[in-house]
C-alpha cells in the first residue's frame, strides 16, 4: 500500500487531486490525503468544472466550499459550483441549498452580483432559510459599501490567501538558489537549490509547482531545459525540453499550460553564445502529456518582454526587439 500510496503521490494533478483525495480517504493514506487536499484548494477553478466535484458527497462539497484557503479570486465562483452541485441531482440537493450558502461569502460578492442574481434566484426565493441568508449578506454589503461600523458576520469574512512568493534567477550572474518569502514571519528561507545553475531564464507558476525554462548555463551556453519545483514535496525534476532553446524570454499560464514567448537564442556558430535576433516562436507546454507545441508565432520578434494571461489570451508588454 505504501508503495502504491508514493507512487500516487508522484503523478498528483490538479485534474486528478479531487479522485486522489476520496482515494485517499478511503483507504486512509494521511500523506496522500494532505497532499490532494491541498492541491483542491489550490486548484479549485479546475476541479469545481469537473464531473467528480458534481459528484462529491455533501459533506465533501460543504469541507470544501467553507475552506478559509480555499484560492478563489472571485466569490462567484464558489456560488455558482454550489448551485452547479444542487443542480446536478436537483430533487435530492434542493434541501442542502441554505447550507451549501452558509460557504459562500456572499457579502464578498459584487453589489449588483448578488441582488439580481442570488437573490432574484428561483430556489432563494422558495426556501425561507436560503432567503434569510441572503438578505442577511445583502444588509451586510450595504454596511460595507456605505462604510458604516464593522461588519462581523461570517458571510463577510475574507478567505485566507494560500499564495506563496519565491525569489530565484537573475540576469548578470548564474544562481541556483530558491528562497520562499514567509511573509508572516518577515523572513526569507532558503529551499532546494536549483539542479543546474543558469541566468536569464524564465519563471513561472501552474498550481503548485514553478516553472523554470531556458536561460543560460555555463560557458554562457543557450539551454532548452525545463526544471519543475514541486512545492508540496520540494524537489526538482526535469520535464520535457523546450523546442527552440532560448533565453531573456517571457512565460505565463494559461488554461494549465505554460507558454513560453520570444527571447533570443544563440547565434550560429558562435561560442561563447552571443545573442541572435529576437525570436517570434512561441511554444506551449501541456503538463499532463509533457509535451511542447509551437503555436501562433508573435508578430514581430521580442525579448525581455513581460507577458501574462487574462481572459483566455496572451498579453506581451514591452521588451526589447534585435532585428
Amino acid at each position: 500500500r505504501d508503495a502504491c500510496a508514493e507512487f500516487l503521490e508522484k503523478n498528483l494533478h490538479p485534474t486528478n487531486c479531487l479522485g486522489m483525495f476520496l482515494l485517499s480517504d478511503a483507504h486512509q493514506c494521511t500523506k496522500l490525503y494532505e497532499l490532494s487536499w491541498r492541491m483542491c484548494l489550490t486548484n479549485f477553478q479546475t476541479i469545481c468544472k469537473t464531473e467528480d466535484f458534481l459528484q462529491l458527497p455533501k459533506e465533501f462539497v460543504v469541507q470544501l466550499l467553507s475552506h478559509e484557503e480555499l484560492e478563489t479570486e472571485d466569490e462567484r465562483m464558489v456560488y455558482e459550483s454550489a448551485m452547479n452541485w444542487i443542480n446536478y441531482d436537483l430533487n435530492k440537493r434542493h434541501c442542502y441549498l441554505s447550507e451549501l450558502l452558509q460557504t459562500v461569502r456572499l457579502a464578498l460578492l459584487p453589489a449588483i452580483y448578488l441582488m439580481e442574481n442570488v437573490a432574484m434566484e428561483e430556489l432563494v426565493i422558495k426556501q425561507k432559510k436560503s432567503k434569510e441568508l441572503v438578505e442577511e449578506a445583502i444588509r451586510c454589503k450595504l454596511k460595507i459599501l456605505q462604510n458604516d461600523g464593522v461588519v462581523t458576520s461570517m458571510c463577510a469574512k475574507p478567505r485566507k490567501t494560500g499564495h506563496a512568493l519565491f525569489l530565484l534567477g537573475g540576469q548578470t550572474f548564474m544562481c541556483d538558489k530558491l528562497y520562499l518569502v514567509d511573509q508572516k514571519a518577515k523572513e526569507i528561507i532558503p529551499k532546494a537549490d536549483i539542479p543546474s545553475p543558469r541566468k536569464e531564464f524564465s519563471a513561472c507558476a501552474i498550481g503548485c509547482k514553478v516553472y523554470i525554462t531556458g536561460g543560460r548555463g555555463s560557458e554562457n551556453g543557450v539551454s532548452k531545459d525545463v526544471w519543475v519545483y514541486d512545492t508540496l514535496h520540494e524537489e526538482w525534476s526535469k520535464a520535457a525540453p523546450m523546442l527552440v532553446a532560448r533565453f531573456g524570454h517571457g512565460s505565463a499560464e494559461l488554461k494549465h499550460c505554460l507558454y513560453v514567448v520570444g527571447g533570443h537564442t544563440a547565434a550560429t556558430g558562435s561560442l561563447p553564445a552571443s545573442p541572435s535576433v529576437s525570436l517570434k516562436q512561441v511554444e506551449q507546454y501541456d503538463p499532463a502529456t509533457n509535451k511542447w507545441t509551437m503555436v501562433a508565432p508573435l508578430r514581430e520578434g521580442v525579448s525581455n518582454a513581460a507577458v501574462v494571461s487574462a481572459k483566455l489570451k496572451l498579453f506581451a508588454f514591452g521588451g526589447t526587439s534585435v532585428s
